[in-house]
């Protein structure tokens, strides 16, 4: 049983696992740590303040959860959406593999993020960077993610990063008050309800992957995507971190991350790795793969590839 479990045993609010976390950090480090709630404004509903922890809200919990945040999006963005809460399914295990042999650097998947996520208009956010890197090299620091001329170039190749969803992930590990885990489908997901927005998950990503709402995201009505889930694509409140969720609103429906579907090259590979006949395993058991930053023993389930 985690602490976690052990101080919930009776239901919990983001108030009572603050007080806990103030005993066990101590002072310096748990100011830092809610430095953010402690501008905390009427913006946010004292409901949301006081809201359980996800993995602590029944069914009936979270219905009125949904029923209240799809009523402030309708208030906030005059749009009406759909929230749901899909689960894990049994016997999947999700991972992701890029081509970096066919990919063309057009960045149409960081586009298709950005928009499937409804991510602020004005940052142009998204989950996903591509790096133009010189042929031979795979340091990232030497790589370029604000190339603005024609791709491809001449010996240049494109490298897409995202969150790698590690299977030991530092960056739920550092978290004060357990707002980001990974489920059993292989997702790392984030309470943006539970989230104190202290950004220690996002020091602790070796991949840059986390983002953090640094203002209020502004998109116009007929720009947001209108189905949501509770753990991936709801607009996010400001002063929250946020990553992918490698679109599990759509995926765990059985559809495709909104990046591969926009793709134009055929560059990106999803599927259950607990699949014999998926094509995932197929490119993890004949092609040359390798994982960004091995040595740093996170084992990711986004793998890299070349056709030949």
């Amino acid at each position: 049983m985690s602490d976690h479990d052990a101080s919930c045993s009776g239901g919990c609010t983001r108030r009572t696992v603050m007080k806990a976390a103030g005993a066990t950090l101590g002072a310096a480090a748990f100011a830092k740590a809610i430095a953010p709630l402690t501008e905390w404004k009427p913006a946010e509903s004292v409901d949301a303040f006081l809201q359980k922890h996800y993995k602590e809200l029944s069914e009936a919990e979270m219905a009125v959860i949904i029923t209240r945040l799809e009523a402030e999006a309708k208030a906030q963005h005059g749009v009406a959406v759909h929230i749901t809460d899909p689960k894990p399914e049994e016997g999947v295990q999700f991972a992701y593999a890029l081509n970096l042999s066919v990919c063309i650097g057009c960045r149409r998947c960081a586009e298709a993020c950005h928009v499937e996520n409804n991510h602020d208009r004005a940052s142009h956010n998204s989950y996903i960077r591509v790096f133009e890197m010189e042929q031979g090299s795979l340091d990232l620091a030497k790589g370029s993610a604000s190339y603005d001329h024609p791709v491809p170039q001449p010996g240049k190749y494109y490298m897409p990063v995202q969150c790698h969803h590690c299977d030991n992930a530092p960056c739920t590990k550092v978290c004060p008050v357990e707002a980001t885990w990974k489920e059993k489908d292989g997702i790392v997901v984030v309470d943006y309800n539970w989230c104190i927005g202290c950004r220690y998950c996002e020091a602790a990503c070796p991949y840059h992957a986390r983002r953090f709402n640094w203002q209020k995201p502004e998109i116009p009505a007929a720009e947001i995507t209108t189905e949501q889930g509770y753990l991936s694509n709801r607009v996010r409140p400001q002063g929250v971190m946020e990553k992918c969720t490698f679109c599990l609103h759509r995926t765990r429906s059985g559809r495709l991350p909104a990046c591969l579907e926009a793709c134009p090259t055929g560059a990106r590979v999803f599927g259950n790795l607990a699949d014999p006949a998926s094509e995932i395993r197929w490119v993890l058991e004949n092609k040359r793969v390798f994982i960004l930053k091995e040595d740093l023993g996170t084992r990711p389930r986004f793998f890299y590839f070349f056709s030949k």
